[in-house]
């Protein structure tokens, strides 16, 4: 039997989280089409995700929030996107920056305990703005193009132009790299929605993710206090809370299981005619040898890509010790669920035939969504040259080394 939740939800919290996201992901699953189809952003489900305290999820317990670790938020996150992977890839983006702030508390106390208690109380929703379209992902290194000016009095001065700037709609606080000017440094800003000079620039309308709303946004000469600092973007300890990045390989495994799912229920659901001469008629699709492969093979995929996944997540909340070495595996999980997801949707996809090509059916949206993988950090040809350095640093330093 291949496990199900039960094997892999170990405390009271991943349960809370676990529920939490199963019925909202049950909600969601009924209007993510329609979201998909019009490119629209899902209020709707942003207001739902408010209501239940979702928002709140990572947020520790001594701010008020739920608490949840690396791997209740993964738990969590893979089972909100058999629903809608966009939305959980959206709100996945607000999750990892509350948890990481929670694990590292690199903010000052007061601007910490300020926001966390507005995403308790309010729902207030937040997320890092790095990437550029000059410079591409800041995972990639690289100064930001966006430039944070210091004047007398202390304040700030910031211009630039973000892209990929997931919830844009919806976003209270923008979390905006910036280059010191005059410097060869970086640092991260608290840029509330309401700054003059502040706007967004609609300009979202992919093939896949559609309603994620990750819009262009502007920054025209927004002053900022003193205080909008908030850290320097170069800390580049090993391990530096790289686990939060397990929640974006989580929702592809959760759009991979759903096309699984999906394509489960409809070959035992299809019936189809049968050649002259055979005894039955019709019989369900599920019946045919290469059908049933298809669906072997699918779960064959799933179950390691999950165990990994998850397992990974556990050790990282577990053993804060090992996580300067469980840095380089982490970064490798998501390209590896990432092609698994590919691979599972492909198989679910030739299962239905040429009917999965139709709109009608949920998997041509699977089909296009888990492809966005590929373009979220860590890249891949990134991941594999970090693996290869490492494992030639280790092998020069001691060729005992495995």
């Amino acid at each position: 039997m291949i496990p199900g939740p039960w094997y892999f939800g170990r405390t009271e919290i991943d349960w809370l989280a676990y529920e939490r996201a199963s019925e909202l992901a049950d909600r969601f699953a009924q209007t993510a089409a329609e979201y998909d189809r019009s490119g629209s952003f899902p209020f709707a489900h942003f207001d739902a995700l408010r209501e239940q305290g979702y928002l709140a999820l990572t947020v520790p317990t001594e701010y008020g929030g739920l608490g949840a670790g690396v791997h209740a938020t993964v738990f969590a996150q893979e089972r909100l996107a058999r629903g809608d992977g966009a939305t959980a890839l959206a709100v996945g983006w607000h999750l990892y920056v509350v948890g990481k702030q929670a694990e590292t508390r690199t903010w000052p106390e007061p601007i910490r305990r300020r926001i966390f208690g507005e995403v308790v109380a309010e729902g207030a929703l937040l997320n890092a703005c790095g990437s550029e379209p000059e410079t591409g992902s800041p995972s990639r290194g690289g100064l930001p193009r966006t430039t944070a000016r210091r004047l007398p009095d202390g304040s700030w001065v910031l211009r630039g132009h973000k892209h990929f700037t997931t919830l844009a709609p919806v976003l209270r606080y923008f979390i905006v790299s910036a280059t010191l000017a005059g410097t060869e440094e970086a640092a991260w800003f608290l840029v509330p929605r309401e700054s003059e000079g502040l706007r967004i620039e609609e300009t979202w309308d992919a093939i896949g993710m559609r309603a994620t709303g990750s819009h262009d946004l502007w920054l025209d000469d927004v002053h900022l206090p003193a205080d909008a600092l908030l850290e320097p973007t170069g800390d580049r300890t090993p391990g530096r809370a790289a686990g939060w990045n397990l929640h974006v390989p989580a929702v592809y495994l959760g759009i991979a299981q759903a096309a699984r799912d999906f394509a489960v229920r409809y070959a035992v659901e299809r019936r189809t005619v049968n050649p002259p001469g055979h005894p039955e008629p019709a019989s369900p699709l599920v019946d045919r040898p290469h059908v049933q492969r298809l669906i072997g093979e699918m779960d064959l995929a799933l179950l390691p890509a999950r165990i990994t996944l998850m397992d990974l997540a556990f050790q990282w909340d577990e053993r804060p010790d090992w996580r300067p070495h469980l840095a380089d595996a982490v970064a490798a999980c998501k390209p590896f669920v990432v092609e698994t997801a590919l691979r599972v949707v492909d198989r679910a996809m030739r299962v239905a035939g040429g009917a999965s090509l139709a709109r009608s059916l949920p998997l041509e949206r699977y089909y296009r969504d888990v492809r966005a993988g590929l373009h979220n950090p860590p890249m891949e040809d990134v991941v594999i040259s970090n693996l290869a350095k490492a494992a030639i640093q280790r092998a020069s330093a001691d060729p005992a080394a495995p």
